[in-house]
């Protein structure tokens, strides 16, 4: 028992030592400030802020309706959220090495020794016959976690579910950031479809006015075609746009959880502004992002896997123990002459492995370096993501500026070709040039607010989902919306 007792005293002592390297987050080179806007300062993940409904800033309700759904139905998140569960589920298993292990049996068996046996001159008397035996017994076993290997597991496994979480928040992001862009792209369609619908009877007028002509002699019939042509390839371009609306259609279905042919939206004009950005963007925004987060806690999940792997150079000690009742007969089973225990530790040492405990140690160390890397460079696209959704609003915001222009210039020469064409100082021709280009600045224009749409859409999710002039939340409009103001959409059931 002195033995024992020493031996427990050992372990005490042993018992805050982990091996390994403690865990420092490496450092990331940081830019002093955007390119393109705002403010920065070093990243530090902040993906636990919560981010609300960020895109209830663009203020439409039929996608906030639909954004709700993603959270309820989208297969990836639920997949997502399965795996993180997992990974709380691999926590707790790593969590229960710190417990010892106990296993209680009872038996009951009846045995004959071999012929063999008996025939030998040392065989008792009690080995010649038919032996009974009734045991009921207790094991109980604890490997104390001396050298941190238990620990370093659940360090490895606690970051980990983290990095899952990060994960499940990064699918979220994703999702909803991609049913907003589908929207608006979806939106946009819409709004140059009604353009060319417009265009078209607008269109049907001007044909008139050429029939009356071309019935009094006054045109060729060249202008009566060239009239009746640019009907028919305005109303192709309107019907081309249905494949392209219906294809958006299946993938905001299929984001929102629903099958296709469960889903239908009504056309709506584009009425969505593109959302003001903060005079300032702080770096905290891309704090926020879940794919940095996970990305961190990887970096720290591999490096508690050194610890564990390092463990394995030292020896291992096990205390073990079992008692119970074992005993020939029934009568006698459960008295206390039947009694009986045994309780001793155990110390083993790999004295030779081939090299093996050094390849795994090389290998947890590698794998840390690649997690290092895998960090840095997450962080750096999330810059070059920022910078580019920036750059893309800014350019974009100038262009429609200068659009909006030739716009207004495209129709001003478009009324004036239909004067002349009225007072006969030109030919249709004229009419059919001003008309296409003045189409075809109208629907640059659309095009234009549907991508910067879009690109608020991705800037928004490439900052971590929101912004505001604190970097605390998401700078959203309530989202509670009236029954009267109910989207225009059908479940097809």
């Amino acid at each position: 028992m002195k033995l024992n007792a020493m031996t427990l005293a050992a372990a005490a002592l042993l018992a805050g030592c982990s091996v390994g390297p403690d865990y420092v987050r490496p450092g990331v080179d940081t830019p002093a400030a955007y390119k393109e806007a705002g403010k920065w300062k070093p990243a530090q993940p902040r993906d636990d802020v919560k981010r609300g409904k960020w895109w209830a800033v663009f203020g439409d309700p039929l996608l906030d309706q639909l954004q709700d759904s993603v959270d309820i139905s989208n297969q990836n998140l639920a997949k997502a959220e399965a795996q993180y569960r997992q990974a709380l589920a691999l926590l707790d298993s790593a969590r229960a090495g710190f417990f010892p292990s106990v296993t209680g049996g009872i038996s009951s068996t009846r045995s004959r020794a071999s012929a063999t046996t008996i025939a030998q001159p040392s065989a008792t008397p009690v080995s010649r016959g038919v032996v009974t035996n009734h045991s009921l017994a207790f094991q109980a076993s604890w490997a104390p976690d001396i050298w941190g290997n238990i620990r370093r597991a659940v360090e490895a496994n606690e970051a980990g579910a983290q990095a899952s979480a990060g994960d499940l928040e990064a699918a979220r992001l994703s999702a909803h950031a991609a049913l907003a862009q589908s929207y608006f792209q979806l939106r946009s369609l819409d709004a140059q479809q009604q353009l060319l619908e417009d265009t078209v009877a607008t269109y049907e007028k001007s044909l008139k006015l050429v029939q009356n002509q071309y019935a009094a002699g006054i045109v060729a019939k060249a202008d009566l075609v060239q009239a009746q042509t640019q009907i028919k390839t305005t109303q192709a371009q309107a019907i081309d746009i249905g494949a392209q609306r219906a294809q958006l259609e299946h993938a905001i279905a299929v984001l929102a959880g629903r099958p296709p042919a469960e889903l239908a939206i009504a056309r709506q004009p584009l009425q969505a502004a593109v959302p003001a950005l903060p005079a300032e963007l702080p770096s905290e925004l891309l704090e926020r992002r879940p794919d940095i987060a996970a990305a961190e806690r990887r970096m720290a999940q591999a490096n508690a896997q050194i610890g564990v792997a390092t463990a394995a150079y030292f020896p291992s000690l096990t205390l073990s123990s079992s008692a119970g009742y074992q005993s020939a007969t029934m009568a006698d089973w459960l008295t206390a002459p039947s009694r009986f225990w045994s309780f001793g530790p155990a110390i083993a040492l790999n004295l030779f492995d081939g090299g093996l405990r050094r390849a795994q140690t090389a290998q947890a160390v590698a794998a840390y370096d690649a997690s290092v890397a895998a960090y840095r460079q997450t962080v750096l696209a999330g810059f070059q993501q920022v910078e580019d959704s920036l750059a893309t609003l800014r350019i974009l915001e100038q262009e429609a500026a200068v659009q909006g222009e030739a716009v207004k210039l495209a129709e001003q020469s478009l009324a004036l070709a239909i004067n002349q064409y009225k007072a006969g100082t030109v030919n249709f021709l004229n009419v059919a040039i001003a008309q296409t280009t003045a189409l075809a600045n109208q629907r640059t224009a659309v095009n234009l607010l549907g991508q910067r749409l879009v690109a608020s859409a991705q800037l928004v999710a490439n900052l971590g989902g929101g912004w505001s002039a604190s970097g605390d939340k998401p700078g959203v409009q309530d989202s509670s919306r009236s029954a009267r103001d109910a989207p225009a959409y059908t479940d097809r059931k």
